[in-house]
């Protein structure tokens, strides 16, 4: 047997192990990257980690710093307050704003699932109270976290830019985010006419509960919050106007803030992302082991075989949106990119829209309740619906999305251009 199916194997391997059993599939990662690097592809132990990304670790690192102190402070609070207070008294617009404030959320660098635990109970909490269709609500706070997550500075944004940069392909970084985003509106629209939205265009609240601040004193989480508001701003200009590296500046502005703020902000730093950093970390590592074993380049001929290179396009779409259902988007962004690259040399494909399909496929589905999202969205279920119900309802949607989405997603990307 060749060292690509070998990879290949211990890639299902890795992802069904790691679906099945909650174990980090990063720890997985390094040691199939171990294995099959050492015994199939004879190489050493610093040849093997040679190919984990340390721009993409600290770009993690530093993000997730930062939108842990956010998260300190109030100021994640700050911003789910303005937005829910801005809609008045107009119920329609409260899925809209959780829709937006999760998506800003992501793009600021928290988590996908970070930013739904964190808005879901409050977006569910406002479903029961003023009866929205609570499957429309969850599935706006998923849409919105996928919706912001390709940011250039968010962690899925810096995760396809990354990969895309190491494998030799040109920025995107735009085409990409708003690919991203518009797929979600238009999904959070349809749910929204589906629904029952035009109804609650009529309706009216009183009063809007926001949700209480999680701030110490008022003064000084306000002077935090407007710091931390500060904070972001630089960090967005720095990295995408001077073109300077995201995670270093990222980590610069959370270690000033914490400097700042040093009592407050003293366990920030047990608040990032870690496991999301060791999957990532172990995954890039293999993905690198994938590539010296030539598994891409295999894959990728099979699928131009074909007959079209559309048609593989396709195919490579619905892997990610199958495999993405069940195992992480985090994890597999890092390879199923690589697998591309022979159908983009030779398809004649554009390589934005085509990792942006690829990209939007496989995150459009985290909507499933066997994801992290969709599960969040299940366990914060309102009062309103029984959880059998609730869970047969994110399930139905879920399959229509992962049978759907995948090829609205190369009709609209791929296909066009090619």
């Amino acid at each position: 047997m060749g060292p690509e199916w070998v990879a290949i194997l211990a890639l299902v391997a890795l992802f069904v192990v790691g679906t099945v059993l909650p174990i980090n599939m990063g720890a997985l990662a390094y040691v199939a990257a171990w294995l099959v690097g050492m015994y199939s592809l004879h190489l050493s132990e610093k040849e093997i980690l040679a190919g984990i990304s340390g721009d993409l670790v600290l770009t993690l690192i530093g993000v997730t710093f930062l939108f842990a102190i956010a998260k300190n402070n109030g100021t994640v609070d700050l911003i789910v307050a303005g937005a829910v207070r801005g809609v008045g008294g107009r119920v329609a617009l409260i899925p809209w704003v959780m829709f937006a404030v999760t998506a800003v959320l992501t793009a600021i660098g928290a988590a996908s699932p970070a930013a739904c635990a964190i808005i879901g109970p409050i977006a569910l909490g406002f479903a029961a109270r003023y009866k929205i269709n609570p499957l429309m609500m969850g599935m706006f706070v998923v849409h919105g976290a996928q919706g912001g997550g390709f940011s250039p500075i968010s962690i899925y944004g810096t995760i396809t830019n990354s990969v895309m940069a190491d494998n030799g392909l040109p920025n995107s970084e735009l085409t990409v985010f708003f690919s991203s985003l518009a797929v979600n509106l238009v999904m959070a629209t349809i749910l929204f006419v589906v629904f029952g939205g035009r109804k609650l265009l009529a309706q009216r609240a009183d009063q809007i509960e926001l949700p209480a601040p999680t701030g110490d004193e008022p003064q000084g989480a306000r002077r935090d919050q407007v710091l931390t508001l500060v904070a972001f701003l630089g960090v967005a200009v720095v990295a995408l106007v001077f073109d300077k590296n995201i995670g270093f500046v990222a980590i610069t502005a959370a270690v000033i803030l914490a400097i700042l703020s040093p009592i407050k902000n003293k366990d920030a730093a047990k608040q990032v992302a870690w496991p999301t950093v060791l999957l990532v970390a172990g995954v890039s590592t293999y993905a690198a082991i994938l590539t010296e074993a030539g598994s891409p380049q295999f894959v990728g001929k099979w699928a131009a075989g074909l007959g079209a290179a559309v048609i593989g396009a396709l195919v490579l779409c619905y892997v990610g949106g199958v495999v993405s259902a069940f195992a992480s988007s985090t994890a597999l962004l890092p390879v199923i990119i690589p697998i591309a690259l022979p159908l983009i040399a030779h398809g004649h494909l554009n390589a934005g829209l085509f990792v942006a399909a690829l990209a939007v496929a496989s995150t459009i589905v985290d909507v499933s309740p066997f994801s992290t999202n969709g599960a969040l969205m299940l366990a914060n279920r309102p009062d309103t619906i029984t959880e059998p119900v609730y869970y047969k309802q994110i399930l139905t949607y879920s399959v229509i999305v992962v049978v759907v989405g995948p090829l609205l997603v190369w009709a609209a990307l791929v296909a066009p251009g090619w």
